[in-house]
């Protein structure tokens, strides 16, 4: 049995090679096949060194995440909690295993960081398996034999030899190594994410006015959010997503943080008073309530961005030097500093404003106050790339209420400008290219075009939650719904008390064709908030899809929003033999509706086996430019004409 398993792909051998060198040189034994090209994912003796070993190294790489052995020895030692992942060049992991920070393998052996933080996690795992506590510091770690630069497996270097030294022995001593390695180091501990109660979780709770004014909650809010925004590109740190974060308004700030599986909470308090600004912030630890860190700023207006800046690299340093080197720590500040913002005070103020409006979610009002208010801030900066992208956002969104179809489309044209502008002054702004995807695609139902700015954002922001959800439900509309399932999985984890996170869940599972999954999800959403839109219209087609009419029935009946409960009505009617209640329901959806809802009743006549009706109206609403259209490709209610000439011609409309 092999203390460590390296899971590699064979074009990474040459790399490998020296890595296993330097493994095995700290004295841990070390199994790797480096004759493994293909064919059984589990041969018996992967599977027994896999379940054996104390900790499984993961090389990802842009072969390796292509692997399908590799993808499951992951998948296996993730589940077993000892996954360590390592990147060799830089390559994301998979969607499913981004939960645990990889180490930066990509300019090693140079980089001595990188084995430095590999050995210690090494070493973590090692005495869990052995049942040490890690957390204790009685466990030393063993030095490492790092071979010299140049080195290759004709070199003649090797590892030193262990002299019948057992595990346990290796990890409560120190271990002297002779050989020709180059260096001696000491490791340090990498980041373990997953588990929700690490102390690089926390939650950032918004910020009491104490102004006086509830006009001036724009500000306290917005300080809060945009703190949040920046902590959360931090790749060391777990930030719970802002929905969730500001759920309990009025409950405790630590039963809300135990909710969210937080470990630490940043709350404070402003005060706006013409010109200045009081800030006050702490850091609390939910577990015992104990202060970490806590300030007070009186500054002028005008500074207030400095002060943003400076709370959120100081809070984040105070969690993350805590489980890694302070090297590593003080790199991940470079990874949070804003992209596409602005240094100018008044600009920041407008678009503060705006994102109030934005998020009153109260009406046209609403979005064309939030509209003027980034036209303000891009008025007073032209290069602030965030406010155009969220201008782009909130012209989508009254183009998609606007009946007028040359109005419709001239603010379609207007928010693809502000998109691509704001991608023009920062090319990795992750929410100028959401808005670019969005628009392209459900704008001008355009997926080629829309797709590379989904798959940028996802690379972009691979831990805010509500870009997350976005990119998955896209992906769900086509062939990746398994990939939109995982990331599913990640943004409930940030997201666990947002209504709309397991709405979007249930979809993303009832396009994937996993019927139960989604009824799950939805009643998750319909707990958390039993008036949510669309959610017991997503629990009657899964239910129909399983072959039950009669709850199907039921869940359409409760659906608030008329347009979907009648087709569904329509539909589960005619399944129980209520033919004159179906069509009563049909004849309803098509009075109140007309041509805006073409593409339900497509589904409603596929349902009924009216194939060639329900093929001539879904054509009518593609030629229309209906919006449910993109749902075309994995609508389950639509399997009734899944193989037919006709549509698989609709469906290239969408490729």
């Amino acid at each position: 049995m092999a203390d460590v398993f390296l899971s590699y792909a064979r074009p990474d051998q040459a790399k490998i090679e020296e890595l296993a060198i330097a493994i095995e040189a700290s004295g841990n034994s070390l199994w790797w096949d480096r004759q493994i090209e293909g064919g059984r994912h589990f041969a018996k003796d992967i599977e027994r060194e896999l379940e054996q070993a104390g900790a499984v190294v993961v090389a990802w790489s842009k072969d390796s995440i292509k692997s399908h052995w590799v993808l499951d020895e992951a998948g296996f030692a993730r589940d077993a909690d000892k996954l360590i992942p390592i990147s060799l060049d830089g390559t994301l992991p998979p969607f499913g295993f981004r939960q645990i920070h990889s180490i930066d393998f990509s300019n090693w052996p140079q980089d001595q960081s990188a084995s430095t933080a590999l050995q210690r996690a090494i070493s973590h795992h090692l005495a869990e398996a052995t049942g040490e506590d890690p957390a204790t510091g009685t466990v030393q770690v063993p030095a490492i034999g790092l071979p010299p630069q140049g080195f290759g497996q004709n070199s003649g270097w090797r590892a030193p030899l262990k002299s019948g030294m057992s595990r346990r022995n290796l990890m409560i001593g120190a271990i002297a190594l002779t050989g020709g390695a180059s260096a001696l180091t000491g490791w340090q501990l990498g980041w373990f994410g997953p588990d929700k109660s690490a102390s690089t979780s926390m939650a950032v709770l918004p910020f009491a006015n104490l102004t006086g004014d509830e006009g001036q909650t724009w500000f306290s809010s917005g300080f809060s959010n945009e703190l949040r925004q920046a902590l959360s590109r931090n790749p060391l740190l777990r930030v719970s997503a802002p929905t969730s974060s500001n759920a309990g308004d009025g409950e405790d700030d630590f039963a809300i943080a135990r909710a969210l599986g937080a470990a630490s909470i940043l709350r404070g308090a402003v005060q706006l008073v013409d010109d200045t600004v009081r800030i006050f912030a702490e850091l609390l630890q939910v577990e015992d309530g104990v202060v970490m860190w806590s300030e007070s700023y009186d500054r002028e207006f005008k500074d207030v961005l400095a002060v943003q800046s400076e709370i959120a690299g100081t809070v984040a340093l105070s969690l993350v030097e805590r489980i890694t080197s302070e090297d590593a720590a003080r790199s991940s500040l470079e990874e949070q500093k804003e992209i596409g913002g602005t240094d100018i005070p008044r600009a920041y103020e407008a678009y503060l404003r705006g994102q109030a409006f934005n998020d009153l979610s109260s009406g046209l009002d609403s979005k064309r106050s939030a509209l003027s208010q980034y036209d303000l801030a891009i008025e007073i900066d032209p290069n602030y790339a965030a406010a155009h992208a969220r201008r782009a956002n909130v012209l989508a969104s009254i183009a998609n209420a606007a009946n007028d179809a040359n109005e419709v489309n001239r603010l379609f044209a207007q928010s693809i400008a502000a998109a691509e502008r704001a991608i023009e002054i920062a090319p990795n702004l992750a929410q100028g290219h959401m808005a670019l995807g969005y628009v392209r695609y459900y704008g001008q139902i355009d997926r080629a075009g829309a797709y590379p700015h989904y798959k940028r954002a996802e690379e972009l922001a691979p831990r805010d939650a509500d870009a997350l959800r976005s990119i998955a439900t896209f992906y769900s509309f086509g062939d990746q719904t398994a990939l939109a399932m995982d990331i599913m999985d990640e943004v409930i984890e940030l997201d666990p008390l947002n209504a709309l996170a397991f709405r979007s869940a249930g979809f993303v599972a009832l396009f994937a064709g996993s019927f139960d999954t989604a009824i799950a999800r939805m009643e998750n959403a319909l707990q958390l908030n039993s008036s949510l839109a669309n959610a017991n219209y997503a629990v009657g087609v899964a239910r129909l899809s399983l072959g039950d009419p009669r709850l199907a029935y039921e869940a359409f009946d409760a659906e608030p929003v008329a347009l979907f409960r009648l087709a569904g009505l329509a539909i589960a009617n005619q399944k129980l033999g209520q033919v004159a209640a179906a069509q009563a329901s049909f004849d309803e959806l098509i009075a109140q509706y007309g041509d805006s809802g073409l593409y339900q009743q497509a589904q409603v006549l596929a349902q009924w086996g009216k194939i060639e009706r329900a093929l001539l109206v879904l054509k009518r609403a593609f030629d229309e430019g209906d919006p449910g259209v993109v749902l075309t490709t994995n609508d389950p209610l639509l399997n009734p004409l899944r193989g037919s000439a006709e549509l698989n011609e609709l469906l290239l409309r969408l490729t």
